[in-house]
Parts: C-alpha cells; structure tokens; sequence
C-alpha cells in the first residue's frame, strides 16, 4: 500500500477571502482608501466594502471619520499585544537553531543578555563539533568574541558601558584588543555597518559569526551564532554569515519585527 494521503480540512471560504483585507491593511504602513484595499484584496471595492462593515463591527478595522480611510481596529491591536506577550524568544528559536546548523553545517549557539553580561543558553553542536570551552552558561567577553561583539552594536550603550570599562581595562592588563574607546568605537561602528560580528582570534583555531535578533520593540533580545575551526570556516564565510544573517531576520520577523516598507 502506498502512502495515505492526508485529506484537506474543509474551512470557510468567505472568512479567508475577507482575511486578503486584514492582511493588506497589516502589510500597509498608514490608513486605506477602498478602492486600495479592494485592489491589495482582489476583489470589487463594492465586495470589500461588505467585509469591511462588518470587520468593524467585530473592532478589527475602523473607518476614520474625517477622511474616510481605513485603519485597523482596537481588536486587531488587542489579538496582536496578545499573540506577542505569548512569544518566548528563547523557545521560539529551537527550529530556527537546528536550520542554521542544517543549512550551514557548522556548530550553532545562541546567546541572550543575563545579569553578567552575553551568555550562551542554547548549544547545538555540529558533526565535528568545536572542542572549546564555549558551553550553555559561558559568559562571552564583549569586546573579544562574536557574540559579545554582536551586544556591543546592537544593545543601549548604557546597558554595556560598565562592562565595557572593566574589559578595556582587563585587555590592556593581559595586552589584548581591543584596549581604547576609539578602537571600540571604531569596531562598534564597523558591526553596526555591517550587521553582524565576526571574530577568528579570540579562541585559536576557532572563527564565528553572530548576527542579531530583535523584538517588536526593536531591541536586540538573542544573538544567532555560527562557529567552527577556522580554515574550513572561513574557506565558507560568505555562505555562513549570509545564513546567519538570514536566519536572524526570520527570527525577528516572528519575533513581531516589521520589514521596511
């Protein structure tokens, strides 16, 4: 016998046609004329008024009424602050960790920001995995590692400043980089550029990349982190921090993150 097919599930036609006009007005950036939703929705501005009577009646769309346009309601805003207060970031990435492993071939990390600074909850090792000692619940330095670096862009210089102070003045006791402001200043700059951090000298033999990940809100809430031995590594950089990278931005869309209009 062959494989079973698994049959559709029958659902309500006019509900998902009528969904074409939340999506347009979720997807717009300001209020909507009819005929624009009508034509995002593809279907006769007569059509989409119909279901625009009663998405309002329901709070899901609301008509303004000094220019006629429509918006979205108190309801949409109610079920989208719901369906975030549900996200736990953490949680959410486990699918999006194991892909960037997949994808890439490399061993795979991620880091949130705890009271001591960038440290690694999640730890997905490749099928030669890195042997170093970067393990779920290691604490990476901000101004040596990817990871850290990624926080130092990305994070409120007032959450990392104190930190920042006690590792310039540690680099320039062990004689490591960087040990300035304007050589951090200069590294921030060159992370924000670009979008992500990369590093092959904090561990020997080790390279990595860590891109961002961000909330509704627009603040850096996990770095995504890619790393392996440096030669095999580096022979594919380009592949693995576009992936990284990538896979970064599909987290943060899920995350509530909107995609420039």
């Amino acid at each position: 016998m062959g494989p079973r097919k698994t049959k559709a599930q029958q659902g309500i036609q006019s509900i998902e046609v009528g969904w074409r006009i939340l999506q347009a007005l979720t997807e717009a950036s300001r209020p909507q004329m009819l005929r624009d939703l009508a034509a995002a929705a593809r279907m006769p501005p007569a059509k989409a008024h119909r279901y625009l009577v009663s998405f309002a009646r329901m709070g899901l769309v609301e008509q303004q009424v000094d220019t006629g346009l429509y918006d979205l309601g108190s309801f949409a805003l109610e079920m989208g602050l719901s369906a975030l207060a549900r996200l736990e970031p953490v949680t959410l990435s486990a699918t999006t960790l194991a892909a960037l492993r997949e994808e890439t071939g490399q061993t795979v990390a991620l880091a949130v920001w705890g009271n001591h600074g960038a440290t690694i909850v999640r730890w997905l090792g490749a099928e030669a995995p890195v042997s170093a000692s970067l393990r779920v619940g290691g604490v990476m330095p901000l101004t040596r590692s990817a990871t850290g670096q990624c926080f130092l862009g990305f994070m409120p210089p007032a959450t990392t400043s104190a930190f920042i102070k006690r590792e310039l003045a540690e680099n320039q006791r062990l004689g490591l980089s960087p040990t300035t402001r304007d050589e951090l200043d200069h590294l921030i700059a060159q992370i924000r550029r670009r979008g992500f951090a990369r590093t092959s000298d904090f561990i020997p033999g080790i390279a990595g990349v860590a891109a961002p990940v961000f909330d509704h809100s627009g603040d850096m809430t996990l770095a995504l982190i890619a790393l392996g031995y440096s030669k095999p590594f580096e022979v594919a950089l380009d592949t693995i921090t576009a992936s990284t990278v990538r896979k970064a931005q599909e987290l943060s869309k899920r995350l509530g993150v909107r995609a420039p209009s």
